[in-house]
């Protein structure tokens, strides 16, 4: 049974299909509507279904179903018009431009029959009144598509000089079409002031703003407005994801994957929408989806994996090399039928054109999360002929020039000359440079080769050079945990180096070498880490001293010595960090922060600011720790400038975040976002996606949300939580995130999803031993569930909210939850029963408040729960001025509106209590009053209450906008009174 009986079930039946997702289910649930229809005997119901069934075909992959309908609608008109209300006859001239621009995606569709229905159209628009601006975009459309520019650049003009009638398509698509035609000019900049208003919200439908965020992707590209791109995808996608016959918009945005390097998440998306490789029903975004499948599958190709696995049409796996050789083939035959039925080359060219684009930007983070960029397979080369010794020596050169000053990449410089140097001969200095590199690349695996490089150091006649290799294996035990162990292996090197020092055998810089050492040693032991980098026992007074003597000791030899000398001046660097970190242990913060500031500083002008960047960081933390934002947010800074090009992914994720939250701090919530982003890009890219990154994630949504940038913040924050886990994160990161979500969400009016979020952050919250966060939850989930018309979970989660309130003492949100559940109360049944329920609520609320009032000596207090007393009050005569119809019986209108004036005049009352600083809500709830004055025939009270709001503003602001509203609206009662007073 489909419960079809008459006309009225019929009409209820289509607009619940209309809310259904578009797709097949809706198409196929609209065919039986019509059938349903045929039965009735009504003629306007069969004209309606068939409305219906076009509408659905549309706006679904399944256009090419849409003629037939259409062609019986127009049979039916021409035979007997009468039957079309006005309503239908406006619906069938509006559906003639569905079918223009469906006849043009359809290749088998003659282009003669084209030009023929745009004459049929332009006559038959010509006979019902209508205005030629839908018939010249309609030429326009068709001129546009073919390729005949001249004939599109003159209905382009025509189109913009007719007038605008009811046939004329809404502002925001008629916007984005005249975009797209300055992108097709390469007017860039043109389209984007012409999307301007559907951007900023002031034109929208049903499709719009989704089919202009998309468009403006590779404009803004090549415009170089990266970030407005990223914000554009962010937003769009949101939109276009759930609507299958937008699959041009959504090819838009796999492009903009590919063009941005974001080739992985280009791959998710493909991977949504399995069905758009082979939906038929519409060729002409077939052709858009495959063609950019083509460049994202080259793309990956080129970047060295094309043997990669890729999402593709059912039936059998796919390389994304595989992909691409099919894509393109299939796009070239659907263009080559478009050109075959055009006469043209227009659509093949510019099919080809989009295929073999290039990126236009290297690498755009998005902030989402992903699953990394497509890493390039090794690529094979020829070895190369064995270096000539010429060669040898200008590497050595090289490396001894980059070690000697310290530069980032010295130990590959010896790498190089290590492999370089196989089976070649060279002097035992050489080999001891070699070997003392290639132990220091090697770590804990390289200290028998420390003891080797001393041996050829020692053989060349540098015995001061071989303590400092050994003093460097010492150190490395150090770093494995084995303390004790290197401390007594660095003592005969300590040893003999002062020794040798002492008789000019050795320098500065070899002795600095070996006293450095030591010093890491007792470092280390002060540090007390086992060597899985857990914290062993505190240190001791006596290791403190040791230490910081060894430290002063280096600092006492370097000196004085530095000048020039690169090595030296690090030594000295580092002696102040060690000091410093010393002040940390000891308690003294203050001397730390100087001291860090001081070895950083160092580092700087000794030329090697990528030293200074671990010392900033330790300062950043220091001056965060005491209060000195400012302080924190500079060493940030100067971390990130300082490290360059030299650090490493997960320190510049780790820099950018703290960063991203001082800068939060502060309440500079852009800037703030610009890190996060940085951070959860570079999180991704040091593989810490779900760690780092998720908590990157975590706060850049949260600073997009304090923008009111709510479709890019739900975005992240939803792309956040499969990492958050309470283990690693907190659950109280989880519960914030769903927090904001849902608040985003909301303000989406996606209002179920966003209960969804609220009640599984509620959840949570409901184990801790505090609970107002879980109240404030429950009752935020209550009004999203309300919002999305769910009334009785809504009064449920509102009457566990108030459950939690009255626990927590809290009066404030115990009466607003008794306030929204009369609201509910009224909405669910306007009979008696839920008048009374609603009543009884209200009723509950005021008492609260009073309750309160009674034993609540704090004055601020009492100013708060009197305010508060007043707005229920408010809001209780405003639900019974509304609990009675209009079409009601004239003494049940009085008597609602009656008890209304009498609750609204209390709260006039209890608002004049609290003096001036109420007087905006005391005047609001007098007009109220005084409209129901009115209503029940009393003009002179009403007159009387206006007076009392104009009186009131006697001398006020006139710059205040609420000043003037209610000056305005006191005026307009006061006018109307006097009038009926008069008759």
């Amino acid at each position: 049974m489909t419960g079809i009986t008459d006309f009225d079930a019929l009409r209820r039946a289509m607009a619940e299909n209309s809310e259904e997702p578009e797709g097949p289910a809706r198409n196929a649930r609209a065919e039986q509507l019509l059938g349903e229809a045929e039965k009735l005997d009504v003629p306007l119901a069969v004209i309606e279904a068939l409305g219906h069934q076009l509408k659905v075909y549309n706006y679904s992959s399944e256009k090419d179903k849409m003629f037939v309908p259409f062609a019986r609608l127009l049979r039916m008109w021409d035979e007997r018009p009468e039957d079309f209300d006005e309503y239908e006859v406006h619906s069938l001239h509006w559906v003639f431009k569905w079918m223009s621009s469906g006849m043009l995606g359809q290749p088998h569709i003659p282009l003669a029959s084209i030009e023929k229905w745009l004459g049929e159209m332009e006559h038959r628009y010509r006979l019902a009144g209508h205005s030629e601006r839908a018939v010249r975009s309609a030429e326009f459309s068709v001129a546009s598509h073919v390729g005949d520019l001249a004939r599109a650049e003159r209905a382009y003009a025509a189109w913009l000089a007719a007038d605008r009638d009811t046939m004329a398509d809404c502002h925001a698509c008629e916007l984005h079409t005249q975009g797209e035609w300055q992108v097709q000019r390469e007017r860039y900049a043109d389209a984007l002031d012409l999307w301007g208003p559907v951007l900023e919200g002031e034109f929208t439908c049903a499709h719009e703003p989704h089919t202009v965020l998309a468009s403006s992707l590779a404009p803004l590209l090549r415009l170089g407005r990266a970030d407005e791109a990223r914000a554009h995808h962010l937003r769009g996608f949101r939109l276009v994801r759930p609507m299958e016959s937008m699959r041009g918009a959504y090819a838009d945005h796999v492009e903009f994957c590919a063009l941005s390097g974001n080739e992985a998440r280009g791959l998710e998306l493909l991977a949504e929408r399995p069905a758009y490789f082979t939906d038929s029903g519409n060729p002409r975004s077939g052709l858009d989806f495959l063609s950019v499948v083509t460049l994202l599958m080259d793309r990956l190709t080129e970047l060295g994996v094309g043997d990669q696995q890729v999402p593709g049409p059912a039936g059998r796996a796919w390389t994304a090399r595989e992909l691409a050789v099919h894509a393109r083939a299939e796009t070239l035959a659907l263009a080559a039928r478009f050109d075959g039925r055009n006469g043209t080359t227009h659509v093949g060219d510019r099919a080809r054109a989009r295929m073999d684009q290039r990126p236009l930007v290297e690498r755009l983070p998005l902030g989402v999360r992903s699953a990394g960029r497509p890493a390039a397979a090794p690529v094979t080369t020829t070895a190369p002929e064995p270096a000539p010794e010429k060669d040898l020596s200008v590497l050595l050169t090289e490396a001894r020039r980059l070690s000697d000053t310290l530069q980032p990449h010295a130990v590959e410089a010896w790498l190089a000359v290590s492999r370089a140097a196989e089976g070649v001969e060279l002097a035992a200095r050489d080999r001891a440079e070699i070997a003392d590199h290639q132990a220091m690349d090697r770590g804990p695996e390289g200290i028998a080769l420390f003891e080797r490089a001393a041996e050829l150091f020692a053989e060349a006649g540098d015995p001061g050079e071989a303590w400092a290799a050994r003093a460097r294996g010492a150190y490395v035990r150090a770093l494995t945990g084995e303390i004790d162990e290197a401390l007594a292996a660095i003592a005969e090197p300590y040893d003999g180096v002062l020794a040798l020092y002492s008789e000019d055998g050795t320098g500065v810089r070899q002795t600095a070498a070996v006293l450095m050492s030591r010093a890491r040693i007792l470092m280390r032991r002060v540090h007390g880490e086992s060597p899985d980098g857990s914290p062993a026992d505190a240190p001791s007074g006596e290791a403190l001293a040791a230490a910081e003597a060894a430290v002063r000791e280096v600092l006492a030899l370097v000196e004085g010595h530095t000048g020039d000398d690169v090595r030296l001046a690090a030594r000295g660097a580092e002696g102040q960090a060690m000091l410093a970190e010393l002040a940390v242990r000891a308690g003294d913060v203050e001397t730390a922060v100087r001291l860090f500031s001081k070895a950083s500083t160092a580092f700087v002008v000794a030329g090697l600011p990528w030293f200074a960047v671990e010392y900033e960081a330790r300062l950043a933390g220091l001056a965060h720790h005491l209060g000195d934002v400012t302080e924190a947010e500079r060493a940030l800074r100067a971390a990130l400038e300082h490290g360059g090009p030299y650090l490493e992914a997960p320190g510049r994720a780790q820099l950018h975040l703290q960063l991203a939250e001082v800068l939060g701090g502060r309440g500079r919530s852009e800037e703030a976002a610009e890190h996060a982003l940085e951070a959860a890009h570079w999180s991704d890219e040091a593989g810490e996606g779900p760690t780092l990154g998720a908590w990157a994630r975590h706060q850049l949504g949260g600073f997009l949300l304090r923008q009111g940038r709510w479709a890019e913040a739900a975005e992240v924050l939803e792309s956040a939580l499969p990492d958050l886990s309470a283990e690693t994160h907190g659950d109280g990161a989880i519960v914030q995130t769903q927090w904001w979500l849902g608040d985003c969400l909301s303000e989406l009016g996606e209002h179920r999803a966003a209960a969804e979020r609220r009640l599984q952050a509620a959840e949570i919250a409901r184990h801790w031993p505090e609970q107002n966060d879980h109240a404030t939850l429950a009752h935020l989930a209550a009004e999203s569930l309300g919002h999305a018309e769910l009334p009785a979970e809504a009064d449920q989660a509102y009457e566990r909210a108030g459950d939690l309130w009255r626990s927590l003492g809290n009066v404030h949100g115990l009466v607003r939850s008794l306030r929204a559940r009369a609201w509910l109360a009224l909405r669910a049944d306007r009979a008696d029963r839920g008048l009374d329920r609603a009543r009884e609520l209200m009723a509950g609320a005021i008492e609260e408040c009073e309750a309160a009032l009674l034993v609540t000596d704090d004055q601020e207090a009492r100013q708060r729960l009197t305010g508060e007393l007043g707005h229920t009050h408010r809001q209780f005569g405003e639900l019974l001025a509304r609990s009675v119809a209009e079409e009601a019986e004239d003494t049940a209108i009085q008597g609602a509106f009656e008890d209304a004036l009498t609750q609204t005049a209390e709260s006039v009352t209890v608002f004049a209590a609290l003096g001036e600083g109420a007087v905006h809500t005391r005047t609001g709830a007098e007009l109220a009053a005084g409209w129901l004055e009115a209503d029940l025939s009393r003009p002179v009270d009403a007159a009387a209450r206006a007076r009392g709001v104009l009186k009131a503003y006697e001398g006020a602001d006139d710059g205040d906008e609420t000043v003037r509203a209610r000056r305005a609206e006191a005026e307009q009662l006061l006018q109307l009174m006097e009038e009926q007073t008069e008759k």
